[in-house]
């Protein structure tokens, strides 16, 4: 993996609170979530890599140097920040424009650079309207669109989907996505909502009380369970019949029967059963959990670190 963000016994306090307390992980080059409840540490992790803090103690390093130290690396570095920062008077063009020239492109350079950018987020049509007058969906793909500007080889992501309805938050999701498929450009997602970081990010990084207390693969926390689902067109209760008398109890749930605790005899005995009843199958799959069942009081793993 190559490792873009390294961690080394980071410690962050601020007065008598510790936000950081001596972590240790690297991120390196895919989609990866933050996740951890606000005050878990998630935005002071980013200040630090930016060099926009420095450490209490331990290092913060961005492309194998000391964040902060390289103007060079900072520069291939992208940020979208949580807060509104953006300037009401001035067109999204005119901004972009600003931004990448300021990141040391030429004017005109500049200017097609933006153009592609509000492109790319669906803002291309309304370029050239004030940033005042914009949604708060728009105003957000606007301060995705700045962090990109300048094609940086790492986007850190402070809570994308913040204010934003449940359609906002599908399209920002699938913006980031389709962001890293299609340029190749690596983004670290903080936030505090599970669903997103689940349906966005490859790896997650999960921090309660400025602790890491889970990371990896997000496929490892949500890998098949030994529930299964199993969907018919017709004759589903001569199918529980069947199944009960070949020892398999299934339970109704919605359009659903649920089979727990299957074993690899098991779905010999369900075909068995599926052929005896007559019932045509529509669909047979392992349920998958979920990480909002595995990061929560009396999840999978026991802890609260939603």
């Amino acid at each position: 993996m190559d490792v873009l963000l390294r961690a080394e016994n980071l410690t962050k306090r601020y007065g008598s609170v510790t936000a950081l307390d001596h972590v240790t992980f690297e991120i390196g080059a895919t989609v990866t979530g933050l996740l951890g409840a606000n005050g878990a540490g998630k935005s002071t992790a980013i200040k630090l890599f930016l060099g926009l803090t420095r450490p209490t103690s331990g290092r913060a390093e961005v492309l194998g140097r000391e964040a902060g130290r390289d103007e060079q690396v900072r520069a291939r570095l992208g940020y979208m920040p949580e807060h509104d920062c953006l300037p009401s008077a001035v067109s999204a063009a005119e901004f972009l424009t600003h931004m990448a020239e300021t990141s040391g492109l030429p004017p005109r350079h500049a200017r097609v650079r933006a153009a592609d950018t509000l492109r790319h987020v669906g803002l291309f049509e309304e370029r050239y309207r004030a940033i005042g007058g914009y949604s708060t969906g728009m105003k957000q793909r606007v301060k995705l669109a700045q962090a990109l500007v300048h094609d940086p080889v790492l986007v850190l992501l402070d809570e994308p989907t913040a204010g934003l309805d449940p359609p906002g938050r599908e399209e920002m999701l699938a913006l980031i996505r389709r962001t890293h498929r299609e340029f190749g450009i690596s983004l670290v997602m903080s936030s505090h909502l599970m669903g997103d970081v689940e349906r966005t990010c490859e790896r997650i990084l999960v921090l309660e009380n400025g602790r890491v207390v889970e990371e990896g693969e997000t496929s490892t926390f949500t890998e098949a369970s030994e529930t299964l689902y199993i969907e018919v067109t017709a004759h589903r209760p001569e199918l529980i019949a069947a199944l009960a008398e070949r020892d398999v109890t299934a339970t109704e749930d919605g359009g659903s029967l649920v089979v727990d605790d299957v074993s690899g005899e098991d779905y010999d005995r369900i075909r068995d059963a599926l052929v005896a009843a007559g019932a045509p199958l529509r669909r047979l799959a392992p349920r998958r959990r979920t990480l909002s069942e595995l990061f929560q009081p009396g999840g999978a793993d026991g802890k609260d670190t939603a």
